[in-house]
């Protein structure tokens, strides 16, 4: 355990900032998988709208710092050309 204050407060800090980031990750992870469950289904309808909803949860990410920006568009990419294929 550090014995400065500051580092302390960057030990709370860098908890709740993990968390959160964990959190993003999560909901980006379920949007993923909601569009490869409709892919699967061969539902065109649900993969489309579960698609768009992936893809402004993956923007977020990267606007949050969770996600880089080409890790993202590799994921939106991927999902993308499952979605089209249908």
């Amino acid at each position: 355990m550090a014995n400065i204050k500051s580092q302390k407060k960057r030990i709370l800090t860098n908890e709740k900032a993990r968390a959160n980031n964990a959190a993003v990750r999560s909901d980006v992870k379920t949007a993923i998988r909601a569009v490869k469950q409709a892919v699967t289904k061969a539902d065109k309808d649900a993969a489309t709208a579960a698609l768009s909803v992936a893809g402004r949860k993956l923007d977020k990410a990267v606007s949050k710092g969770v996600l880089h920006k080409n890790n993202a568009a590799n994921h939106k990419s991927a999902i993308s050309k499952k979605v089209n294929a249908l």
